[in-house]
């Protein structure tokens, strides 16, 4: 007999899909999109829709492994959890918490998977991760210039006349904004891409313009040029900006036509965006690739500023979206400890970091919800930093490339069997992850790991309570005074009551002046001297198949590496050759692609390095600008035969 069971996704990914499972003798026979979810609307992106792959994956790990004699052994809950507990109050005596490095990425965006920062924040404080790889010099901007991040409500673009997506591919990154876009177009919106990377989304559009990776602060400061030439700023712009009048001297300093060519766009681009910008409202979205340059934050803060001077911050229709809060409907503070961690590591220079820290040194790195090694640039410094620790222990469902170098694997539960309360950073929407199967025997929740280990380590009842426990008591503080409860929660999927519709409708900001703080100082640019030698910018990006590690498809072949026929240097289209950086190089197949530009070298990001995919084994650690973000598309690579001809004897 089949069962309809739903639940929210709790993957990396902005939407958190609806799903509804379909459950036959304890087996989840099929998925599909829950129709009733206000945003998802009853269909799922690629990777969800073909989960049961990952569910009942052969590879899947339904028992806790432990290295001995230098292998992975399979062991029982109470040997795994009583060596963990062992080594982790020796290490602590030694040498103090700080010798602890508890890193816990995105794998899991449920807000139990903070279960984990409650142990560790009352074990030590350890040691633990700032910045953050993907988005921080994006997070850092909107935060600098308004003292808030979040975006505009997803059905608010059906108000916009003109909609800017900067640097956003909305088929990949986030195709639940799709069906609003189109009906923002039926409305009579027009939208317009401005990224250096040609893709699918460059169809909704009418128009596209393609700068040079890095050179959007240059078309913002032309853009803003054009705005205070042609007298199209907001009037009232003084009344809600700080320094207005140094933002405008930062673009009066070169010409448009001069801006331009450092964008490598044409002077019409500035005066079309500038145009749109002006007949109100206008709304950016702005994609997280935006800010993984070196340059990040200071791009992000110059579309700030453009949408301030332009009169579109604070009107329906209007705004720079980036970001949605998804913890901001609740209170995190039980996971938070009494005092402040002693120490951090950057994320972004994970490996360079853990290797190079003294006063104590890191002997322990516990990880969870992440793959430092595959997502992390500098992937072989990252697995060195691993391998040279005395216990590292990683909570995964399978045994990834972090894994593979532990000390100690724990099983945990996956999307289907988690049991949680989640925010998005796609869409305001609110849901609850109930387990539509439960996990296999020998597989626990982190919930349960938590749980079990904090009895062993002087810490019982610490972290008491049901999963529902927990979630009512994260939930119910912030949400129960809009009348919202747990119950209505589990119902379905419920609108944070907390997020505004328009931000800063009232043009008030939650920065120290109360007003918006303007971009004053261009980024410094300096240019490669690999230039030459490595021609080809890389770009690793998300694709429909994969978004990062945990997504990543079983391995057909070789990685393909997306270039202009011009920049192939000879080599033909299909042909199997050498990605090649300062730091690393894999084996890739060429496709030719006369829509890129001639500067950049695009592969699929999220691919495994025990699978020769991973491109961030070429990438050196940088961080951002502002926020410590990683700069992930600043490495420099070219192409080269797999099999170089050899020097005559």
């Amino acid at each position: 007999m089949q069962e309809i069971r739903k639940t929210v996704c709790n993957r990396d990914c902005p939407d958190a899909c609806g799903i509804v499972a379909t459950v036959e003798d304890g087996r989840v026979v099929r998925l599909g999109g829950d129709p009733s979810h206000p945003v998802t609307r009853g269909f799922l992106c690629y990777r969800t829709s073909r989960f049961l792959e990952t569910q009942y994956s052969p590879a899947r790990l339904t028992t806790p492994l432990l290295r001995k004699g230098g292998e992975l052994a399979p062991v029982s809950w109470d040997e795994a959890l009583d060596a963990a507990a062992a080594q982790l109050l020796r290490i602590r005596a030694e040498s103090g918490p700080a010798a602890i490095f508890h890193y816990r990425s995105g794998g899991s965006l449920g807000m139990l998977a903070g279960i984990t920062d409650a142990f560790f924040a009352r074990f030590g404080p350890v040691t633990v991760k700032r910045g953050d790889i993907c988005s921080g010099a994006g997070d850092a901007a909107q935060l600098t210039d308004f003292g808030e991040e979040d975006s505009h409500d997803l059905a608010d673009l059906r108000n916009a006349r003109h909609i800017l997506l900067w640097g956003k591919n909305v088929f990949t990154s986030s195709p639940h904004t799709l069906p609003v876009l189109r009906e923002a177009k039926a409305r009579g919106a027009e939208l317009v891409l401005i990224d250096p990377v040609h893709h699918r989304t460059a169809s909704l559009c009418g128009a596209f313009y393609q700068p040079r990776p890095g050179g959007d602060f240059a078309l913002a400061m032309a853009v803003a040029r054009v705005l205070f030439d042609e007298g199209w700023t907001d009037p009232s712009a003084a009344d809600y900006c700080d320094h207005l009048d140094a933002f405008r001297a930062l673009a009066a300093r070169r010409s448009v036509a001069a801006w331009c060519e450092d964008a490598d766009v044409p002077a019409s681009a500035a005066v079309d965006l500038a145009r749109r910008l002006a007949d109100r409202p206008a709304a950016i979205l702005v994609g997280w690739g935006m800010g993984r340059r070196t340059s990040g934050g200071a791009i992000v803060r110059a579309l700030d500023a453009l949408s301030a001077v332009s009169g579109n911050l604070g009107v329906p229709g209007g705004g720079v979206s980036f970001y949605f809060k998804r913890r901001g409907a609740f209170d995190l503070s039980p996971f938070q400890g009494e005092r402040p961690a002693p120490r951090t590591v950057c994320e972004p220079l994970f490996g360079p970091e853990v290797l190079r820290m003294s006063d104590p040194p890191i002997r322990a790195v516990w990880v969870t919800a992440g793959n430092p090694v595959a997502m992390l640039p500098e992937s072989e410094t990252v697995a060195e930093a691993l391998r040279t620790r005395e216990l590292v222990v990683v909570v995964d469902a399978f045994l990834t490339d972090t894994a593979r170098l532990a000390h100690l694997v724990l099983p945990t539960t996956t999307l289907l069997e988690a049991d949680d309360l989640l925010g998005a950073y796609g869409h305001h929407y609110l849901g609850v992850a109930r387990p539509v199967v439960p996990p296999p025997d020998g597989v626990k929740s982190d919930l349960e790991i938590m749980q079990e280990l904090a009895g062993r380590v002087g810490l019982a009842g610490a972290l008491d309570g049901s999963a529902r426990a927990w979630k009512r008591r994260i939930a119910e503080p912030r949400l129960a005074p809009f009348g919202v409860t747990l119950d209505d929660l589990e119902r379905g999927p419920v609108r944070n009551p907390l997020a505004a519709e328009v931000l800063f409708a009232d043009r008030k900001f939650p920065t120290p002046s109360g007003r918006v703080n303007l971009v004053t100082e261009a980024p410094e640019e300096r240019e490669d001297p690999a230039t030459g030698e490595f021609p080809l910018l890389l770009m690793a990006l998300s694709t429909e198949k994969s978004q990062s590690s945990q997504w990543a498809r079983p391995p057909e072949g070789p990685a393909v590496v997306t270039v202009h026929p011009d920049a192939a240097g000879g080599l033909p289209d299909g042909s199997v050759c050498r990605l090649e950086s300062r730091v690393g190089a894999m084996v890739v197949r060429l496709r030719h692609d006369p829509a890129q530009r001639r500067d950049v070298a695009l592969v699929p990001k999220g691919g495994h390095l025990r699978d020769g995919r991973c491109a961030n084994a070429l990438i050196r650690a940088r961080t951002t600008d502002i926020g410590e973000g990683g700069a992930l598309y600043e490495e420099r690579v070219r192409l080269a035969p797999l099999d170089p001809p050899r020097a005559a004897p």
